[in-house]
């Protein structure tokens, strides 16, 4: 039955859900929150036993520590600065157990279906059940759902996507193979770079469509995102020009590495950070090629007329944006295209939020709790929505602004500066609560 007990429910408890349940206690706003594993933190959980998680062994998060830190709760000073995917999921649990919001998590809950009903409320399915609830907050994430490319032809070998990757040995021995990674985006070079370490893969080929500007970890012996930081009073097109200099005074052009030349230039696509993929081009350790023309066989063609003989095939080839527990034809994404009011709110739908739904620069961590204490102020009656054709007038402002400058991509879709949002966030912030005083 509908009550007040059931008037929040929260779908997911990885690093959205838990800054969505954190600023709703703030409050004093009860929720319920369901976690179909058996453990929080989502993500960064390595072998999740949702089968969801896309954490590798080796893996190590691509942001400075400082940028993750939840507010008010800093990460310990011995965490390294580029942090292990152990670090975080303890920081995760340390999180929620220091701001005590364990107890309003249900493990092992899948929701199977939500269904929104005439009054705009919602019925959630559950194994056991049924449960009614007022608002419906999505924070399930974007990195689970496997995207897979269509090549021509057919290829002999195993092939997984870089989702199910756990190490050299696992889930595929790869030690002494041909192995061809397919992407060009962080994991791919993460796990290429693991990969062409002398004695594991006899030859590594990592193959990339558009080729990219790499950029290191560290510049001038500071952390990246520390160096390069957006300021949202200069103009978004001077600093992307100033930042592009410094990039090319610094690290140089991708060529003089042996990496293909990008057909975009510098921070028109989704940066790839990594301090071992040039180096690792530039000892021949990395082959790198064009993208697959056709897959025949036992060996790759490529469209530059090149063929390699191929064992084995990693595709780094990104996600869907897909929701398990929706009726495709009442919410679904294609192309990876889904249009939010500020990446929350479907302008039809007020009572249903989404968080965690962007691709945020630096990190999702600073954004998530940024739109989640903008979400607890309109559940408590603080802050009121503009108008559905508002949203959509504000949206399509928004996408130009962020996105605008990057190159037509599914990989694109929800670009976001978090310096950027959360400056235009805190004025319709302000509006929205004026909204709010003249409708009480």
């Amino acid at each position: 039955m509908t009550g007040p007990q059931n008037r929040i429910a929260i779908i997911g408890a990885g690093v959205s859900g838990i800054a969505m349940g954190r600023a709703l206690k703030d409050r004093g706003i009860r929720y319920d929150c369901f976690e179909a594993s058996n453990v929080l933190g989502g993500n960064w959980v390595f072998k999740n036993p949702n089968g969801m998680s896309s954490a590798y062994r080796s893996l190590h998060i691509d942001t400075s520590k400082k940028k993750l830190e939840f507010e008010g709760f800093p990460m310990p000073d011995d965490y390294p600065t580029f942090c292990h995917h152990t670090h975080i999921r303890q920081y995760f649990e340390d999180v929620v157990d220091h701001f005590g919001l364990r107890d309003a998590i249900q493990f092992e809950r899948p929701v199977r279906n939500a269904e929104l009903r005439p009054d705009g409320t919602w019925s959630l399915t559950f194994d056991d059940g049924v449960v009614e609830y007022d608002k419906l907050i999505v924070a399930t994430g974007h990195h689970w759902d496997p995207k897979w490319p269509d090549f021509p032809g057919t290829f002999d070998g195993p092939t997984i996507h870089s989702h199910y990757y756990i190490d050299p040995f696992d889930p595929l021995d790869l030690k002494g193979k041909r192995v061809l990674v397919v992407g060009i985006g962080n994991s791919a070079v993460d796990i290429a770079s693991e990969l062409s370490n002398r004695g594991l893969a006899e030859r590594l080929v990592l193959s990339t469509r558009h080729g990219a500007h790499v950029v290191p970890k560290y510049l001038l012996g500071r952390p990246l995102d520390q160096v390069v930081e957006t300021n949202p009073y200069v103009p978004l097109s001077l600093q992307r020009k100033a930042a592009s200099l410094l990039v090319r005074m610094l690290v140089g052009s991708p060529e003089r590495y042996g990496l293909p030349k990008p057909d975009h230039e510098v921070l028109t696509a989704h940066p790839t950070v990594s301090s071992d993929l040039l180096q690792r081009v530039g000892n021949g350790d990395i082959v790198v090629r064009p993208n697959v023309q056709e897959l025949q066989g036992t060996q790759v063609a490529f469209v530059d007329g090149s063929v390699e003989p191929i064992d084995a095939i990693i595709y780094a080839t990104g996600y869907n944006i897909s929701f398990p527990f929706f009726d495709k034809s009442f919410i679904s994404a294609p192309n990876n295209e889904f249009p939010l009011f500020k990446r929350v709110f479907m302008p039809d739908h007020p009572s249903l939020m989404f968080i965690g739904f962007a691709q945020a620069i630096p990190s999702i961590i600073g954004f998530v709790q940024d739109q989640a204490k903008w979400v607890a102020s309109y559940l408590a009656g603080e802050y009121a929505l503009p108008s559905a054709d508002e949203m959509r007038a504000v949206m399509a402002r928004d996408d130009a602004k962020q996105m605008g400058h990057y190159i037509k991509s599914s990989r694109h879709t929800m670009q976001t500066d978090h310096v950027i949002y959360t400056h235009d966030l805190k004025k319709e912030w302000k509006r929205g609560r004026r909204r709010a005083g003249r409708a009480a």
